[in-house]
């Protein structure tokens, strides 16, 4: 199947038009949708790999691409299958150059098409950090909200793996500090389902942030009902930008995480139940745009608050949500808040790993530091 979207979608012919033409062109060619399941394990690589085949058969303008996406299905097997079911004009591997990926992928966006890439490692998308601050976060603004830039840049990162230089990294921060992202990252599987497909269906640009070591995490999920759900939410004009989610119920103190970081956090709360201490954890799930809402909500009601995260913790997306929390909560604070992150050193080699990562540990520790006594 041939997709061509003129580049007239940039002048006379709108990108919406554009779309819509290709998509008339390729409806008899379009796979149909897989047979119903019933809730099953489901791991996040999965759920993944699902939101992008359901993407792909909703909207033929959906591509793609990145270093081995398509035979090989990725390194970690997220886009497996995909060139099988969808061609290799809609699933296709590139050349080992991550600059040229993402100037090919706003090149298509600018013409109507709605391309998702992969970095393969997070480390490996800073060769294309210029195109993505100079092109991706400014096209919008530069052309007074002329073009748009429908494109999913998905980038495995973090730790938890043992990786070895430049395949381990925690890099959200640099393109939250970008005006013109937005920032999401699941924790959840089905999270993963649901944030990717509001990615794809975004027309502004978004970088993906894949917890690799959750690729492989288990949840019972309904990925038929997540994707009725989806339908229902994009026809009601709903989503999930900008809306945390409260992981577990406590009142004692607040912790706060996003990404990998959650389910430390949510073992973190589970320990301190057994020693008498009610701990709220909330996922923030999409750092850009922030919920300051129900983070805020949550630390007026406990009057604590740990953020944790593996990155970095100097000038962090971690000390952004200490300063939002701080403005907004002040006068029902009962203690400074804590930090647990990652130190302030190059991301460590394998076997130092688990001293570098946020663990229960050190997330107990911060609570105990709180000021409990009056």
């Amino acid at each position: 199947m041939t997709i061509t979207t003129s580049s007239e979608a940039n002048g006379n012919v709108s990108a919406a038009t554009a779309r819509a033409a290709a998509a008339a062109a390729a409806v008899a060619e379009t796979p149909s949708r897989r047979e119903s399941t019933a809730p099953q394990s489901v791991t996040m690589a999965k759920a993944l790999n699902t939101a992008m085949a359901d993407a792909m058969r909703d909207d033929p303008s959906v591509l793609v691409f990145g270093e081995d996406v398509g035979r090989l299905g990725g390194v970690f097997r997220i886009t497996d299958g995909l060139m099988d079911t969808f061609g290799e004009q809609r699933c296709f591997d590139t050349p080992l150059a991550e600059s040229g990926i993402v100037g090919m992928a706003v090149g298509m966006a600018m013409n109507g098409m709605r391309p998702v890439i992969e970095m393969q490692f997070d480390a490996f998308a800073y060769p294309a950090f210029e195109q993505i601050v100079s092109h991706v976060a400014k096209m919008h603004n530069r052309t007074r909200g002329a073009l748009k830039l429908p494109m999913v840049i998905r980038v495995p990162y973090a730790g938890g793996i043992g990786g070895v230089e430049h395949h381990c990294d925690s890099s959200e921060s640099y393109y939250a500090h970008t005006a013109g992202l937005k920032v999401f990252t699941p924790a959840t599987v089905a999270d993963g389902y649901r944030l990717l497909r509001e990615a794809i269906d975004s027309d502004d640009p978004v970088m993906f942030m894949e917890p690799k070591k959750l690729y492989w995490s288990k949840d019972q999920v309904d990925l038929d009902a997540l994707a009725a759900e989806h339908a229902a939410n994009r026809a009601a004009g709903n989503s999930s930008e900008g809306r945390a989610a409260v992981a577990r119920s406590g009142t004692d103190a607040t912790l706060i995480a996003y990404g990998p970081s959650v389910p430390t956090a949510l073992a973190a709360a589970a320990a301190a139940a057994e020693e008498g201490r009610s701990l709220e954890v909330i996922d923030v799930r999409t750092i850009v745009p922030f919920d300051d809402e129900t983070v805020s909500a949550s630390v007026r009601k406990t009057g604590r608050a740990v953020v944790i995260a593996e990155a970095h913790g100097f000038a962090s997306v971690a000390s952004e949500i200490v300063a939002r929390v701080q403005e907004r909560c002040f006068h029902h604070l009962a203690a400074p808040i804590r930090r647990v992150t990652g130190f302030d050193v190059p991301y460590p080699a394998p076997k130092l790993e688990h001293y570098y990562l946020p663990s229960v540990d050190r997330i107990l520790d911060a609570v105990d530091e709180l000021q409990w006594e009056n």
